[in-house]
């Protein structure tokens, strides 16, 4: 029969039968219905299949498969560049053995992992109750499972490394007080693993299924308290800032405690989920496989991990943008006109500056400064710039979208209206700035004519500046694009920034610097490290964001390229310059209205660019799959369609979000005492040596969450019909995972 000559030629042909087009889903679910129908009307061929595919993938190693695949890598994004590189002029030996070489064979196009992923999960459910091993298969079943067994030990060892970590330990000091949340998943992984091999008599290489089988709740339990150590970690990032090797590194603890979850659901059906973890565990095989040679993977999968960096240290003051009531909409005008005071003369400086006699990096110098140290003054003065999108923006974004905030429609539509809010703030600080800058340099325009006799600029000048922002004959737009794209770059600064203030504690060190507290007071040093920890993020983006833009039209025209920026603040001032300067005889109508709608476009472009990279990153963060951004443009547009006021004037009713007041500013959550003090139980701690009071029981009973609790006590009642061995005697018990005689030869695949 087929299932005793398990060649994967045979699987091959298989999927290459069920192979759609990439972005055909409903392709995919016709033909995998057919493959349903097929099995249930024969189920003697789901019990083929299902000996077919455990015979041929017991010949290859699985352990590497269960702990790795997936997970975040260890090493630095230079050393997998140049691996990566290296593989393009000679490649890597591929691993024959490894079960991820099979998949890379099976699926053998570059987009199987898009098809296979978009096969819906209804399908899916429907497909794996089919595939089942009869009961002369179960030696097969035995050897799966004791692979898995021993990669659940694995991993076990690798959460409590990383847990334990002394960098881990620097970053949260009071991780010592839980360290043994982490110990104890070790040793329940150890009891789970080993009482369940027994039970199941899998080292006779059978799978018998026992009257009571091993209940995983105890490890589960340590399970959730090392993600709730994970959760307090995570919510100190706001205040204390993180690194990239410790952001990879909660990264790599997170999903190696998923896989946990995943790998126990595998063999015990924890909570009827093991079907969705077979299929789980299909798509990430398969993605894997074709993604690991992959530049753009290695690319978007560290870009991850700094959108993750900079998400989760937001910048939490001076700039804020998102305001969800009028209080919030009229304290966001109120700093747009401070903005726009400054850029009607910042405008008016850098048109004066084309007055000097400079050499092309000298004009972009004496640009950036203007610009940098204007923005940076704004900021200082409480003021604001339209368009601007911080770090905090995304912070605030990827907040509602956390994986422990329900659904995801639920997330979606929490996200559509928080765009909404984001925008209506934009609009007003778009106001704000125009309202103020157009007045003022109409006023500095006028008071120049009336103190000098000659004119800032002359009538081609001014027809230079209006023609820079016509939208048809000029590349305004793309300017504006660029401009965007800046605008996006300095909120990545700024949350760059405010992280590396945070985490190196740049404010306590200030100071304590010798020099600085020979030289000034104690309280006006104290004021300095304040202020500096609070603002460096938003002084160095908003000035490197001004050397940005003073500096783009020297480099095109350096690299003979037609580079410039246009942002709507400026466009606005020179608007009112170049038709106050403007020869009579070429002033219409037609040319004030075209340049000031090519203004307002400037803005809108301006808005969108910089929004939607910053939305980019947020939603890349936390993994929204691109399916899910059609359906939150489609509540964004249907928003505006249904309630087209809410973009531009505040709502009647405030909406709250996780985090955010109603001003936009972050609210920092700290966990309850009572919660931070327990991540482990007492049934737990008796067992590392510690023998706690009956008193000291119940109270440390009472605190636990009640599904916790509840799965405690059980274990407790367990404990008092089974009590623990001593120490001496379980010495003499088997605690060391026992391992499986090396595989047979995977056969060799096809060239």
């Amino acid at each position: 029969m087929l299932q005793e000559l398990p060649e994967p030629e045979s699987l091959k042909r298989l999927i290459d039968a069920l192979r759609v087009a990439d972005g055909n889903n409903e392709s995919a679910d016709a033909k995998i219905d057919e493959l349903i129908e097929i099995l249930r009307t024969n189920p003697e061929y789901g019990a083929g299949l299902a000996a077919f595919i455990l015979r041929l993938i017991n010949k290859y190693r699985q352990i590497t498969l269960y702990t790795d695949t997936g997970i975040a890598s260890d090493q630095s994004f230079s050393s997998s560049v140049s691996r990566l590189i290296s593989h393009r002029f000679l490649p890597l030996l591929p691993e024959e053995d490894s079960v991820v070489e099979l998949a890379n064979y099976l699926f053998d196009k570059r987009s199987d992992w898009r098809w296979v992923e978009s096969i819906s999960e209804e399908r899916w459910d429907e497909l794996v109750q089919l595939i089942r091993p009869d009961e002369k298969d179960l030696s097969l079943v035995a050897q799966a499972k004791n692979s898995i067994l021993n990669a659940i030990v694995v991993l076990s060892y690798r959460i409590s490394g990383i847990g334990l970590h002394p960098e881990l330990m620097n970053f949260y000091p009071e991780l010592l007080n839980y360290s043994a949340a982490f110990v104890a998943q070790n040793q329940e992984a150890i009891l789970f693993v080993n009482q369940y091999r027994q039970a199941h008599e899998l080292d006779l290489m059978t799978d018998v299924m026992p009257e009571n089988d091993i209940d995983p709740a105890p490890l589960m339990v340590m399970v959730e308290q090392c993600e709730d150590i994970v959760d307090t970690l995570r919510k100190r990032v706001y205040k204390t800032g993180i690194s990239i090797r410790l952001t990879n590194m909660l990264a790599r603890l997170e999903q190696s405690l998923q896989r946990m979850r995943t790998l126990v659901e595998l063999v015990s059906d924890a909570e009827h989920k093991r079907d969705q973890a077979v299929v789980d565990l299909t798509v990430e095989v398969v993605q894997t496989a074709k993604t690991r040679y992959s530049f753009g993977s290695l690319i978007e999968s560290n870009t991850r991990l700094l959108s993750r960096k900079v998400t989760e240290n937001a910048s939490r003051v001076g700039e804020h943008y998102i305001s969800t009531d009028s209080t919030g909409y009229r304290k966001m005008y109120q700093k747009a006109a401070i903005g726009g005071l400054f850029i009607g003369f910042m405008a008016t400086l850098k048109t004066l500056a084309y007055h000097l006699a400079l050499a092309p990096i000298g004009r972009a110098f004496v640009n950036s400064m203007i610009y940098g140290l204007g923005f940076v003054f704004i900021h200082i003065a409480r003021g604001t710039v339209a368009t601007k999108q911080p770090a905090m923006t995304a912070a605030a974004i990827a907040s509602t979208i956390s994986e422990s905030s329900g659904k995801k429609t639920q997330q979606l539509t929490k996200l559509s209206e928080l765009i909404v809010d984001i925008l209506r703030t934009q609009f007003v600080a778009i106001l704000g700035n125009i309202s103020v800058a157009m007045p003022v340099a109409l006023l500095i325009a006028m008071a120049w004519s009336y103190f000098q006799p000659i004119p800032m600029i002359d009538g081609a000048q001014a027809a230079k500046l209006l023609h820079e922002l016509d939208p048809i004959r000029s590349l305004a737009l793309p300017h504006a694009a660029i401009a965007g794209v800046f605008l996006f770059v300095s909120g990545l600064i700024a949350g760059y920034y405010d992280n590396l203030a945070a985490y190196n504690k740049i404010g306590e060190r200030i100071r304590r610097h010798w020099l600085l507290i020979r030289l000034m007071p104690k309280r006006w040093l104290d004021k300095l490290g304040g202020f500096v920890e609070v603002n460096l993020g938003a002084i160095m983006g908003n000035f490197i964001f001004g050397c940005f833009l003073g500096s783009t039209a020297t480099v095109g025209y350096m690299l003979g390229l037609p580079l410039d920026i246009r942002h709507i603040a400026f466009a606005s001032a020179n608007f009112v310059h170049g038709l106050y300067y403007l020869s009579p005889e070429h002033l219409t109508w037609q040319v004030i209205t075209l340049s000031f709608i090519g203004v307002l476009l400037i803005g809108f472009v301006n808005l969108m660019v910089s929004f939607s990279l910053a939305l980019m990153v947020a939603l890349r963060s936390k993994e929204v799959k691109f399916m899910e951004w059609k359906r939150l443009y489609s509540m964004v547009v249907g928003h505006f369609f249904a309630r087209p006021l809410d973009f531009f004037w505040p709502r009647k009713q405030t909406v709250k979000y996780a985090k955010i007041n109603s001003f936009g500013e972050m609210i920092f959550e700290e966990a309850s005492p009572a919660k931070e003090t327990r991540f482990f139980s007492d049934s737990i701690v008796r067992r590392l040596g510690r023998k706690p009071k009956e008193k000291e029981e119940a109270e440390k009973a009472d605190n636990q969450p009640e599904d916790i609790r509840e799965a405690i006590e059980a274990y407790h009642n367990d404990e008092l019909d089974n009590p623990p061995k001593s120490v001496d005697d379980a010495e003499d018990d088997e605690i060391a995972i026992n391992p499986l005689p090396k595989p047979a030869n995977p056969p060799k695949l096809p060239k």
